[in-house]
């Protein structure tokens, strides 16, 4: 183990979604291949979405002893012993919605294996019992975001292994780094530099050039071999909470300072990053590469975080269906506008939308290549106009609508969907308490919080200046967005999220350059042209933040994923591709910026 009187501590990740790869926690408890790195002090693993909420929430409908993540139960069965021999403690939120449950199972698997771990968990997040109470009326759940200092209580008491309901992502490097240096909760620049090496973190090899637009120079370089699965990152935090964001060596994938600027602009709003332990100045951040696969995070600020906590209240919207027709050939749109026609009156959901891919070319080689998708997804609060109401009518179709009729696939039963909302309540309203190993139960006590109106503001922090002071533009010429920037994009809820960011070239002075011309086109209105579908939102639906110390600006597309991803109808309800998408549109280039 680390000495946390000088050493730093070394924070490994395996897991960034409910779903990510099983071998990773072996993987990063040995050490990548042939077990050449050193051994980790922890190791976090985030299971945790808003989405992956409401899957948890249905899963505990159906079984009350479930509502976590079960796949975490797996690795543990497998790793657990490997774990307490390379001296490396876990912490996960895998506990979701039944930490208390989660913990018992990781006793029970640790029995059959005949090992003594010391087991605690973090509770006090789950508000459904206090939902009508605290105006969170009709919520599947409600769980308010609890910080880093519950996990770093039950390290300092001995635990083994802590498992957590709804605390923040970046929490689980937050705790430990706070146990091992002893922070305290005033500490608001150490903290707020963890906040960073755990937003980095926690969706795994998104760190190391997973979804990274960069990644054909990356292949080209040599610097990631496209055939070996991507390494997962970990961070060696210092006491004053700078961090190198590294991974185990001869494991795949990259750590440049571009791939972690990818996830540093990840579903971010504001330069304020607010957190239930620390307000973070993301705008302070500051990269470097220091060596192959390590990046340097430093000059990381932090403030007093705001007031109340957020809720993530995730409540059924009720069912949804879809049926997916195939147009091939001539007349595309003219078959298309017959079967609306005749399948439109026959549609009583509630909500009912039509999407159609793009035309196909004039003379196709191939049948797909001559064809375009209809899609119509109906959505209603009850099962019945989106099952065989629905289905009946599309099916009675087949021999009496356009040439060449045919779906992508059978008739299918309808499937409920949940609505996600964010909420606030004060913090005296949750209890965030520490259950230890030997079942003593401790309180958290709240940090000092900043006022609401100062946190308010702070939301509005480093908004673009408009006019944005830069020189006139010289001669363009047109291009795509992406013959030089990178994009990350996401969501929050109903909101999109856009980070948009400067390939490091070496050149310092071209960067610069660069970096303000993309701030200079980057405007509200600007992504009105180049996202269409954000031209009738309100004024200001879309919001624009300038990074300059990362080269970056972020985008904030509110209402454009509607109610959320499970109830969206969008073609790309996460957004994940949104930002691709932003980079293949064509805008004017200053020529000597290419």
């Amino acid at each position: 183990m680390a000495d946390p009187t000088t050493d730093p501590i070394r924070i490994g990740n395996c897991s960034g979604f409910y779903g990510d790869r099983l071998s990773a926690m072996r993987e990063m408890l040995e050490g990548g291949p042939g077990g050449s790195g050193q051994p980790l002090d922890v190791l976090t693993g985030d299971y945790l979405a808003e989405l992956t909420m409401l899957i948890l929430g249905k899963d505990a409908m159906k079984d009350p002893d479930l509502g976590y993540a079960r796949t975490f139960v797996r690795q543990l069965e497998d790793c657990l012993g490997l774990a307490l021999e390379r001296g490396t403690r876990i912490v996960s939120n895998a506990g979701g919605l039944n930490p208390a449950g989660l913990a018992d199972k990781v006793r029970e698997v640790a029995r059959g294996l005949g090992l003594d771990v010391a087991v605690a968990h973090v509770e006090g997040d789950d508000l459904r019992p206090r939902a009508d109470e605290l105006g969170l009326g009709g919520a599947l759940t409600a769980n308010a975001y609890l910080g880093g200092f519950g996990i770093a209580a039950a390290l300092t008491a001995g635990a083994d292994v802590v498992v957590t309901g709804r605390v923040t992502d970046a929490s689980l490097v937050v705790g430990p780094a706070a146990a091992h240096h002893g922070w305290t909760p005033e500490s608001y620049d150490e903290l707020a530099g963890a906040v960073v090496a755990g937003h980095v973190l926690e969706c795994g090899t998104q760190a190391t050039g997973g979804n990274f637009s960069g990644f054909r120079e990356l292949i080209s370089s040599g610097r990631m071999d496209p055939t070996k699965p991507l390494g997962f990152p970990l961070a060696e935090v210092a006491a004053d909470g700078s961090s190198v964001i590294t991974k185990h060596p001869g494991t795949g994938g990259a750590v440049t300072v571009d791939t972690v600027t990818a996830q540093l602009v990840y579903e971010i709003q504001s330069t304020r990053y607010l957190g239930p332990d620390v307000t973070t100045h993301l705008d302070t951040v500051r990269l470097e590469q220091v060596g192959a696969d390590r990046v340097a995070i430093a000059g990381v600020r932090g403030e007093a975080p705001p007031e109340r906590l957020k809720v993530c209240v995730n409540e059924l919207g009720g069912f949804r269906n879809t049926a997916e027709f195939v147009l091939t050939g001539l007349d595309i749109d003219a078959k298309a506008d017959w079967l609306r026609e005749q399948l439109a009156p026959a549609l009583t959901a509630e909500s009912v939308t039509w999407t159609r891919t793009a035309l196909p070319p004039a003379d196709a080689d191939t049948e797909e290549g001559a064809s375009a998708l209809l899609r119509v997804t109906v959505m209603d609060p009850e099962a019945g106009p989106v099952g065989k109401a629905f289905t009946g009518p599309a099916v009675e179709l087949a021999l009496a609508s356009y040439p060449g009729f045919t779906m992508t696939g059978p008739p299918a039963a309808p499937t409920p969907y949940g609505v996600y909302r964010p909420e606030h309540v004060d913090r005296s309203a949750v209890s965030h308490t520490v259950v230890h190993a030997d079942g003593r139960r401790e309180v958290v006590p709240d940090p000092p919080t900043a006022a609401p109106a100062a946190a308010e503001e702070a939301g509005d922090t480093g908004r673009r200046p408009s006019p944005y002071p830069a020189p006139l533009d010289s001669l363009t010429r047109r291009a795509p967005l992406g013959s030089f920037v990178h994009a990350r994009s996401g969501d929050k809820g109903g909101d999109a999220n856009i980070g948009l960011w400067v390939g490091r070239t070496g050149d310092a002075e071209l960067d610069e350059a660069r970096t303000t011309w993309l701030s200079k086109l980057i405007t509200p209105r600007k992504i009105r042209e180049l996202v269409p579908e954000a031209a009738d939102l309100p004024p200001d639906a879309v919001q624009v933040y300038l990074l300059p110390n990362l080269g970056a600006v972020n985008v904030v597309v509110k209402g454009l994923l509607g109610r959320g991803v499970a109830a969206s109808t969008r073609f790309d309800p996460q957004a994940k591709g949104l930002g691709e998408w932003v980079r293949s549109r064509v805008v004017h280039v200053q020529e000597g910026l290419l």
